[in-house]
């Protein structure tokens, strides 16, 4: 079983949770992700790695309050335990090499653009991290960014804090201003790559996108998490999550991402009304 040793909220809909799973803590790296389930019958749930302490054996994950696993997830308190933790599962980000990059993250993606962002600034790359979220009640992980970055733009959709506008915007504001980024790293809502990649086409620079496609057992066998990348099919499980972002189509993707969204919905609704009854 795996203890919760610390769970915090980080805003409404979002929350942070510290997982006592050393043999995990020991492999992983940027850019891994876990599957986790809550309790015995509990749905089958991918979630990126946010952050891992070797010495003390532990993974953070942060996860969104939006369908029924998580809700389900959100019932566990410190103290309790995960029923599964298996993982680092993926291939991590690559980072080797790298002088100078932007990385761009988008509302809870900025939770898994943050420790690629702290493992290229620890290596001596020059890093500059743009975030975006919808308003300032959204904002998450603000200051690990200031602090693990040379420069960070903070943009909100509705101009409620930092800058009004969108990532994109910022991003090629910086790439104008004359800087000459080796990569870009682009983290986020499937809508927020695809355009991240449109902007760093047009300059011929590299882009690496994170997919998080529907999964369920994570080794490659279950073909749910296909994608079409340079024509090929490729399993976000086992080939990434991360892929150079001009050879995904999107467009297929994000057909992909909505194919249960009524099955969906009608599970949160299920999990709410049983969460409803307990209270009562």
């Amino acid at each position: 079983m795996f203890e919760i040793v610390k769970k915090e909220h980080l805003n409404p809909t979002v929350a942070k949770m510290v997982i006592h799973a050393p043999f995990v803590a020991k492999k992983a790296e940027p850019g891994q992700f876990i599957i986790f389930r809550a309790y015995e019958d509990s749905e089958r749930v991918p979630l990126t790695i946010a952050d891992y302490d070797r010495e003390a054996g532990n993974v953070s994950i942060i996860y969104q309050i939006v369908g029924a696993a998580t809700m389900e997830l959100d019932t566990l308190s410190e103290g309790d335990c995960l029923h599964d933790f298996v993982g680092p599962l993926g291939v991590a980000t690559h980072t080797e090499g790298l002088k100078k990059v932007c990385v761009v993250g988008g509302g809870v993606g900025c939770a898994i653009a943050l420790p690629v962002t702290k493992k290229l600034h620890a290596q001596g790359c020059c890093v500059h991290a743009v975030v975006g979220f919808r308003n300032k009640d959204l904002v998450i992980l603000e200051d690990e960014f200031k602090n693990a970055s040379e420069k960070m733009v903070m943009m909100t959709d509705d101009g409620s804090y930092g800058e009004k506008g969108l990532v994109t915007a910022a991003l090629e504001r910086l790439i104008n201003e004359g800087n000459a980024y080796d990569e870009v790293i682009a983290i986020g809502p499937l809508v927020m790559m695809k355009f991240v990649c449109q902007v760093t086409k047009k300059y011929g620079i590299k882009t690496i996108v994170s997919m998080n496609p529907i999964m369920i057992d994570g080794t490659g066998m279950c073909g749910g998490c296909r994608l079409t990348v340079g024509g090929e099919t490729k399993f976000a499980c086992v080939d990434g999550p991360d892929f150079d972002g001009h050879l995904v189509d999107f467009d297929e993707a994000m057909r992909r991402s909505t194919m249960y969204r009524d099955f969906e919905r009608h599970e949160r609704e299920e999990e709410c009304n049983l969460l409803n009854k307990e209270v009562k």
